[in-house]
């Protein structure tokens, strides 16, 4: 009994004789004997239940079907010599799909760096990106829904035995303020950053625009120790959870926030970023993924990573 799916070597087959039009030529070009040849083409002919050749003692031709019928089995068989470059590219991380989540802060600094790198070194992977807080990510990984992500330290502790955490970059926080009340500080803005430092002691009547804490409890944490230190007793006047939300609210007015660094390149009108007089915190930014579970892709993206780390996230 004929096999229900035709092997490539019987496409092959088919196609040397069709582009020879002669059975003795093609066996030739295919170097085996004219016989064998002729039982593959009529095993594949029973196979498909239509008649590929017209035959002639002297002669072959195509018939309607085998002349539709070649074009296809010519992209069939360019598939599958694909094949094996395509597996060797995926065992060495140059091709596949890695799906990454991102925290806001990372998007205006770090993440544009290491997607540079990576696709230029990668330009055949896929990547899937997805904006997400620190918290929502975790969960995400932990559930196998997003490969590795990009988030503010710490970890949760519950998941700590699962994941793996390379620390990538750390920058100080500045204070976002209202132009308005940049100007009645004594510094008139003219552009969105100011180096002249801001005490928080003279932002205490201001609301604090923060993240929810049980979002980001380190974060927040961060966020009052700093105001703890200087006496101040912060009174948070919104909460938001994004970035981007935050910073529009305090071009609103809202209020004041304290914001990575690298946010001060979100320009909002009405909004202006200074350092802290006193010594200001710290947050770090690294990529999390599970300990147990790293592809061939996320090890190459994993690699880029290091490599930013080594130099600070530059």
């Amino acid at each position: 009994m004929s096999a229900t799916i035709p092997d490539l070597r019987q496409l092959r087959y088919f196609v040397a004789v069709a582009e020879e039009q002669h059975f003795g030529r093609a066996a030739a070009r295919l170097s085996m004997t004219q016989p064998p040849l002729s039982q593959a083409i009529r095993a594949l002919e029973e196979t498909l239940g239509v008649a590929l050749f017209a035959r002639t003692r002297r002669s072959v031709e195509l018939t309607a079907v085998g002349a539709d019928l070649l074009p296809e089995v010519r992209r069939l068989l360019a598939s599958a010599e694909a094949l094996r470059p395509l597996a060797q590219s995926l065992a060495r991380g140059e091709a596949g799909v890695l799906a990454l989540a991102f925290v806001s802060t990372a998007d205006y600094g770090l993440l544009p760096l290491l997607l540079r790198d990576f696709g230029a070194r990668y330009p055949r992977v896929r990547l899937q990106l997805a904006e997400a807080t620190s918290d929502v990510q975790v969960e995400e990984l932990v559930a196998g829904r997003i490969d590795a992500g990009l988030v503010i330290a710490p970890l949760p502790p519950r998941h700590a035995a699962q994941l793996s955490y390379v620390p990538i970059a750390r920058e100080p926080l500045v204070v976002a303020m209202p132009s308005a009340l940049s100007a009645r500080l004594g510094v008139a803005a003219t552009d969105d950053w100011h180096d002249e430092p801001v005490s928080l002691r003279d932002l205490a009547d201001a609301p604090l625009v923060v993240f929810p804490r049980h979002l980001a409890p380190g974060f927040y944490d961060t966020i009052m120790d700093c105001y703890g230190a200087a006496g101040v007793a912060p009174v948070v006047g919104q909460e938001a959870i994004q970035m981007q939300t935050i910073v529009s609210l305090v071009s609103a007015g809202m209020g004041v926030a304290l914001v990575p660094q690298s946010l001060r390149h979100l320009r909002r009108t009405g909004v202006v970023y200074r350092p802290l007089a006193a010594a200001a915190p710290v947050i770090e930014t690294g990529l999390v993924w599970r300990s147990a579970e790293v592809s061939p892709v996320l090890a190459a993206f994993i690699e880029i990573v290091r490599a930013h780390a080594a130099t600070g996230g530059r």
